[in-house]
C-alpha cells in the first residue's frame, strides 16, 4: 500500500541523485510542486524522461540538475522556446545536455512496454525521419510473421516516475480524470513512483472518465494542494496563461532566471 508522505519527504527519500526521473502530465496535472522540491533538494546528474518537456524542464535544467534530456517534443506550449534548455543545448550551462529523442508514439510505446514488463516495443513510427540516424536505440525489426520491416525501440524504466492527480484516498489509492496522457503507464513502468494530489480523501467517488491506481501499484502519495501550478487539476484550478507568456522573458536571460528561481522556488519552500 502506497506510504502518505509529506513532499519533502517524498523527494528526499525516493528521488536520488543520478536516477533516471519521469514527471508526465499532458497539458494538466504537470507535477510543478515536485519539480520544484527536486530543484531545492539540489539534485544532479538526474536523466529527465518526459513526452513534452516544457516549463517544469526548463527550469530543471536551468537549475543544473539534469545531465540528460529523454523526450518528443520539447518548448513553451503556445508561447516559444525553452531558453534554458537551448542555452544547455547551445552553450553547455549550467552543465551540458544529452539528448535523446522520439516520436510522441514511440515513448508512448516505450512507457507500455515498460509498465508491461516487455524489453521493447514494436511499431510503425519513424518512417521517413532521420531520428534512426541520431538517436541510436531507434532499431529496425523484422515481423516473424509478415516479414514487414517494423520499428523497435527499448522499454522506458524510470527509477522513479512522479505525477500529480487530483485525488487520493487514505490506503494511497490515486484518482485523476481529464486528460491523463501517460501517467498510468509511466507510473506502472517505474521502479518507485511519488503521486501529488490536491486533495487526500475519506472515499474516491467516482468522476467519469476517471483513471484509478491502486495503492500497491504506487510507492507514495503526498498531498499537495495546487500542486499543478502553472498547469491546471481538472475541477480543481484552471491553467495560469500568464505565467506561461511571462517564463518567456523570465528564461530569457540566465540572470532574471536565476533571480527567479531564488525568489519562487527557494525562498518559497524555505517560507513553508
Amino acid at each position: 500500500m502506497a506510504k502518505l508522505v509529506s513532499l519533502t519527504d517524498g523527494v528526499a527519500h525516493l528521488v536520488r541523485d543520478g536516477d533516471v526521473v519521469a514527471l508526465e502530465g499532458f497539458t494538466h496535472l504537470i507535477p510543478f510542486a515536485a519539480g520544484h522540491e527536486i530543484i531545492r533538494q539540489g539534485r544532479q546528474d538526474l536523466t529527465l524522461v518526459r513526452m513534452t518537456p516544457d516549463v517544469i524542464y526548463d527550469q530543471l535544467i536551468g537549475a543544473g540538475c539534469a545531465r540528460r534530456l529523454v523526450f518528443s517534443w520539447g518548448g513553451n506550449p503556445g508561447v516559444g522556446s525553452l531558453h534554458r534548455f537551448r542555452d544547455a543545448v547551445q552553450h553547455a550551462w549550467p552543465r551540458p545536455l544529452e539528448l535523446e529523442e522520439h516520436s510522441h508514439a514511440g515513448m508512448a510505446n516505450r512507457y507500455v512496454a515498460g509498465a508491461s514488463g516487455l524489453p521493447f516495443a514494436v511499431l510503425r513510427g519513424y518512417t521517413g525521419t532521420d531520428l534512426p540516424g541520431h538517436t541510436t536505440n531507434i532499431r529496425p525489426i523484422t515481423c516473424p510473421f509478415t516479414g514487414e520491416t517494423l520499428t523497435a525501440v527499448p522499454a522506458l524504466r524510470p527509477d522513479v516516475t512522479v505525477v500529480h492527480a487530483q485525488r487520493a484516498d487514505r490506503n494511497g489509492n490515486v484518482q485523476m480524470w481529464g486528460i491523463t496522457g501517460v501517467q498510468k503507464e509511466a507510473v506502472l513502468a517505474a521502479h518507485r513512483s511519488l503521486v501529488t494530489v490536491e486533495e487526500i480523501v475519506d472515499e474516491l467517488e467516482p468522476v467519469p472518465g476517471q483513471v484509478v491506481l491502486p495503492g500497491w501499484a504506487v510507492t507514495a502519495v503526498a498531498e499537495v494542494p495546487g500542486g499543478a501550478h502553472p498547469s491546471y487539476a481538472h475541477g480543481y484550478s484552471v491553467r495560469d496563461n500568464d505565467f506561461y507568456r511571462d517564463w518567456d522573458a523570465v528564461s530569457r536571460h540566465r540572470d532574471t532566471f536565476r533571480a527567479w528561481l531564488d525568489e519562487h522556488v527557494h525562498k518559497a519552500g524555505a517560507a513553508a
